[in-house]
């Protein structure tokens, strides 16, 4: 078994549940013995990460809250005007990586909304979570916009989706390789694939 740790900055309420069951998921692809111990979940809107110094400070808190070897996931849904994780995505990447160079940071950005990722692996997600058994595929599932509109208006008309509920719900369902058809998702994935195997060797190496 190998223990590693990581510490995530998040936007809402929803992923501080959805990131820790992502996180485990991916690790299981990546090493099944591997236990990822989450040391902390900050929320911090967007806007606010954005701003000169803000993810600076946030990323050197998430550190500290490692209190130790471990790693920082930072994910921001990219839904700003005029936002593309692949313009965004590396200039805060570099500001999250100067701000302290000595532990692994990754960055990702989802294109719009989390939830997405959840449209594009709709087929998997039929019949579960309240969603019906002929949820349609989605074409181009990071072209909507309202992804979270879209999935309650497939639900019950009491039920509608609810995102410290559902999220979390969704993530540990949904097929992630039919999700990695949205770029933002795959880059997700091969991000956290990344930095679970570099913590996996710093731990087996005795790095830190």
């Amino acid at each position: 078994m190998t223990q590693v740790r990581i510490a995530a900055i998040v936007e809402g309420h929803g992923e501080v549940e959805a990131v820790p069951v992502l996180l485990r998921r991916i690790a299981l692809d990546v090493d099944p013995s591997m236990v990822v111990e989450i040391r902390s979940l900050i929320r911090v809107p967007a806007d606010r990460l954005k701003k000169d110094g803000e993810l600076e400070r946030t990323v050197d808190l998430a550190v500290r809250k490692l209190e130790g070897r471990g790693g920082v996931f930072i994910l921001i849904d990219c839904d700003w005007d005029g936002g593309c994780p692949k313009h965004d995505g590396p200039t805060l990447f570099a500001r999250a990586r100067a701000a302290r160079p000595d532990v692994p940071v990754s960055v990702v950005l989802a294109y719009r909304e989390f939830e997405a990722w959840f449209i594009a692996a709709a087929e998997s997600l039929r019949g579960k979570c309240r969603l019906p058994e002929d949820l349609p595929v989605v074409a181009d599932p990071q072209g909507i916009r309202g992804a979270k509109e879209w999935l309650s208006g497939r639900m019950p008309a009491n039920q509608p989706y609810a995102e410290t509920i559902d999220q979390p719900a969704f993530a540990a369902e949904f097929d992630m390789q039919s999700a990695r058809r949205a770029d933002s998702f795959d880059k997700c994935y091969r991000e956290i694939a990344s930095l679970l195997g570099r913590l996996r060797e710093e731990v087996i190496n005795g790095a830190g």
